[in-house]
């Protein structure tokens, strides 16, 4: 059966680690899509308005900042945003781990305080085009938090993620792509919930969907879906619960499958 929305997770997955994809041939296997009414979302932790710039075709889907947020080429579907009180808590509960380079990520924009140092902001805004350095947090216009995403030392994220688990528990949760990058989410909020709600808005359940993943943060989509697939470069988490598996995403793992389900 040809699924009726694709998601892709962007880096490790349809991203070479050069940041890049082969334009061409997507757009080759974009138009029998298309051809087939099927919606092409992608489903990633980075920001809407960095995901943006991959893309040239209008009607691709973009589910940011780990579900929270989705929209289109143009314009917001919906954003799930922390209440003000739970979101200070678990900002008080973030700053209290020093391993820990922080952002808060918003609605308009992502902030990051100056002394977390140039390279990290210049690393930062890989993902985040709209970055605003700030002297403190509080300094950041009045914007509503989506999620907060932090760097840590990589070797240490498993610890780390089990420290900020215990410290935001009831309030946050926390997930990791791996190497050291942790994002930290409302209760409730994934890129799985996040695609139910946009299936509800375009008619299409999520066992009509096929979505692809490398990471922690992919685990509840890949279960979630009808046809989860696993690169050969995911986690071993990621890899065990797949419904499917395809070549790593230096070789374009997710184009060789499409073209599979597209002829």
């Amino acid at each position: 059966m040809i699924p009726k929305l694709i998601a892709v997770d962007m880096d490790g997955t349809f991203l070479n680690d050069a940041k890049t994809y082969d334009r061409e041939r997507f757009n080759q296997i974009y138009a029998k899509m298309q051809a087939q009414g099927t919606r092409f979302v992608v489903a990633s932790g980075n920001q809407y308005y960095q995901l943006k710039t991959f893309f040239d075709q209008p009607d691709v889907l973009f589910l940011a900042e780990n579900g929270a947020y989705c929209g289109t080429a143009d314009s917001e579907l919906f954003a799930s945003t922390f209440e003000p009180e739970p979101a200070q808590q678990v900002l008080d509960a973030l700053l209290q781990i020093p391993e820990l380079k922080l952002a808060i990520c918003g609605v308009k924009s992502a902030y990051i305080r100056k002394q977390e140092g140039q390279a990290w902001i210049d690393e930062t805004r890989h993902y985040y085009t709209h970055l605003l350095a700030v002297d403190t947090f509080e300094d950041r216009p009045d914007d509503e938090i989506l999620k907060f995403a932090m760097g840590c030392p990589p070797e240490k994220t498993d610890e780390i993620l089990k420290q900020i688990a215990e410290a935001t528990k009831g309030l946050a949760v926390p997930t990791s792509s791996g190497h050291g990058d942790i994002d930290v989410i409302q209760p409730g909020v994934n890129k799985a919930t996040g695609l139910k709600r946009l299936g509800e808005s375009l008619g299409i359940d999520l066992s009509e969907m096929c979505a692809f993943g490398d990471g922690g943060n992919d685990l509840e989509m890949l279960q979630e879906v009808g046809l989860g697939v696993a690169m050969q470069n995911a986690s071993p988490q990621v890899a065990a619960i797949a419904d499917d598996h395809t070549i790593d995403n230096n070789h374009a793992g997710v184009l060789a499958y499409l073209e599979k389900i597209f002829g």
